[in-house]
C-alpha cells in the first residue's frame, strides 16, 4: 500500500506534471521553425523568378533599345553588351559567395538587389545622355550581371535550410520557378523564320567555303601553273593578298551605301554573282601546257648523272612547275596569270561583300530575340566550312585537276544562287516580316 501511495504521490508532483508541457513547448518551436525556414525558401523562389522574367523582359529588348538610343551601335557591339551580363555575374558569384560564408546570407542578397535595382534603373534612362548612350548602356547590362551574381547565395541558402530528403524537391521547385520566369519574361511571342535562319546558314557555309578555297589553292596553284619558286610565290602571292585586304577596305564602304539604297539581299546575289565569274574565269583552256618538274633536267645528260638529293641541296636547281605525279598536268592546259590575277581581283570584290551581308542579313532575320544561340550556330557553320575547304580543294585539285575542282565550286555557287532567288521572300527583316517596319 506504501509503494501503491508513493507512485500516486509522484504522479501528481508538479515536476512530473510540467513535462508534457515543456514537450508541447518543443514541438511548437519545431513547427515554428520549420514555418520559418520554409518561408524563406519560398522567398528564394521568388527571387530567382524575378530575376528570370527581368533578364527574359530585357535581353528580348536589347536590340531595339540599342539602336534606338545609339545609331552608331551595330551587332558587333551588341554581342559585347550581352556579354557584359555574364562577365558581371561571373565576378559576382564568387564574392557573394564568399561573403555568404562569413557573415549571414541576407547581406549580400541584400546588396545584390540593391545593386540590380539601380543598375535597371540606370539602363532603363541609358537614353538621356546626349553621348556615349551605348557604352552606358554596356556598362547598366554589367551591373545588372554583377547583382545577379546573388544566384550563388540563393543555391547556398537553399542547399543550406533544407535536409538531405527536402534538397532534390527544393531544388527542382528553384529550378522551376526559374523555368517558369523565362516563360512568363518575353513580350508577346513572335516566332523567328527557322527556313530563312537554316538558308542564311547554308548561304554562309558556301561563302566561307569558297574562301577557305581561294586561300588553301593560290600558292600550290600558282607554283604549278607558272614555274613559281617557293620564295617567288610567297612574295607573289602575299602582295596579291594585301591587295586584296586594301580592296576588301573599299567594298565595304562602297557595300555599305549601297545596301542602304537597294537592300541587302540584292547586295548578297551580286556578291555570289561575281564569285563566280571569279572561279569560272579560271577554267583552264587553250593549248600552253604547264611545265612539268625536272623534266628540262632529265633532258640534259650532265644533270641526269646528278643525284636528286644533290640537286635538292642546291636552292639553284629548284624544282619548278607541275609535280610529274599530278598525271592532270600533262592534259590539262594552264591557267594564265592575266586569268589567276582577274580571278583574284572579282573574289576580293564578292568575298567581303557577301560576308558583311550574311552577317547584317542574319542579324535582321533574328530580330529583337536572344542572338546568342544563332549566332552560335552561324559561327560554327563557318568553322565547318573552313575545316572541309581545304580538304576537299586539296583532294580534289591533287587528284583531279583545276578544271574539275572550279567546276565543282562553280556549281556549289550556283546552287547557292538559286537558293537565294528561290528563298527570296522569306529573307527578311524581323520587324518586316512582323509588319512593324517597311523593307
Amino acid at each position: 500500500m506504501l509503494c501503491v501511495q508513493a507512485s500516486i504521490n509522484n504522479l501528481k508532483s508538479p515536476a512530473l506534471s510540467y513535462r508534457p508541457a515543456r514537450l508541447h513547448h518543443s514541438d511548437d518551436s519545431q513547427d515554428e521553425d520549420y514555418k520559418s525556414r520554409w518561408r524563406s525558401i519560398r522567398v528564394m523562389y521568388f527571387t530567382m523568378f524575378l530575376s528570370s522574367v527581368g533578364f527574359t523582359i530585357v535581353i528580348t529588348s536589347l536590340w531595339p533599345y540599342l539602336q534606338r538610343i545609339d545609331d552608331s551601335a551595330n551587332a558587333s557591339f551588341l554581342g559585347w553588351v550581352v556579354a557584359a551580363y555574364s562577365l558581371g555575374q561571373m565576378i559576382a558569384s564568387p564574392i557573394f559567395g564568399l561573403w555568404s560564408n562569413h557573415r549571414p546570407r541576407r547581406e549580400p542578397l541584400v546588396c545584390s538587389i540593391l545593386i540590380n535595382l539601380s543598375a535597371n534603373i540606370y539602363y532603363a534612362y541609358a537614353y538621356l545622355p546626349r553621348t556615349n548612350n551605348k557604352v552606358h548602356m554596356l556598362m547598366s547590362r554589367a551591373f545588372v550581371g554583377f547583382g545577379a551574381g546573388n544566384v550563388a547565395v540563393v543555391r547556398s541558402y537553399v542547399a543550406g535550410a533544407t535536409s538531405l530528403k527536402e534538397r532534390t524537391s527544393a531544388m527542382a521547385n528553384m529550378s522551376a520557378c526559374q523555368a517558369l520566369g523565362f516563360i512568363l519574361g518575353p513580350e508577346t511571342e513572335e516566332t523567328i523564320d527557322q527556313v530563312a535562319v537554316l538558308t542564311s546558314n547554308a548561304l554562309f557555309f558556301v561563302v566561307m567555303f569558297i574562301f577557305a578555297v581561294f586561300e588553301t589553292i593560290a600558292t600550290p596553284l600558282s607554283m604549278d601553273m607558272f614555274a613559281w619558286t617557293r620564295k617567288e610565290a610567297v612574295l607573289y602571292n602575299g602582295i596579291i593578298i594585301c591587295c586584296i585586304g586594301f580592296e576588301s577596305i573599299l567594298v565595304f564602304v562602297i557595300v555599305k551605301v549601297v545596301s542602304k539604297r537597294v537592300g541587302d539581299r540584292p547586295v548578297l546575289l551580286a556578291g555570289l554573282a561575281i564569285i563566280f565569274v571569279g572561279f569560272f574565269i579560271l577554267l583552264p583552256w587553250g593549248n600552253h601546257y604547264p611545265k612539268i618538274q625536272w623534266a628540262d633536267l632529265k633532258n640534259n645528260s650532265l644533270v641526269s648523272r646528278i643525284s636528286e638529293a644533290t640537286i635538292a641541296s642546291n636552292s639553284s636547281l629548284e624544282p619548278t612547275g607541275c609535280p610529274y605525279d599530278q598525271t592532270w598536268c600533262q592534259y590539262t592546259p594552264a591557267i594564265h596569270l592575266a586569268q589567276y590575277i582577274s580571278s583574284d581581283f572579282l573574289i576580293g570584290v564578292g568575298y567581303p561583300a557577301c560576308n558583311v551581308m550574311s552577317y547584317t542579313l542574319y542579324s535582321k532575320i533574328l530580330g529583337p530575340k536572344p542572338q546568342g544561340v544563332y549566332m552560335g550556330w552561324l559561327t560554327a557553320s563557318g568553322s565547318g566550312a573552313r575545316t572541309l575547304g581545304p580538304v576537299f580543294v586539296s583532294q580534289i585539285y591533287t587528284v583531279l585537276g583545276p578544271r574539275w575542282a572550279f567546276s565543282l565550286i562553280c556549281g556549289m555557287v550556283v546552287g547557292a544562287i538559286v537558293l537565294l532567288i528561290s528563298l527570296y521572300h522569306r529573307l527578311i527583316a524581323f520587324s518586316v516580316r512582323h509588319g512593324r517596319a517597311a523593307d
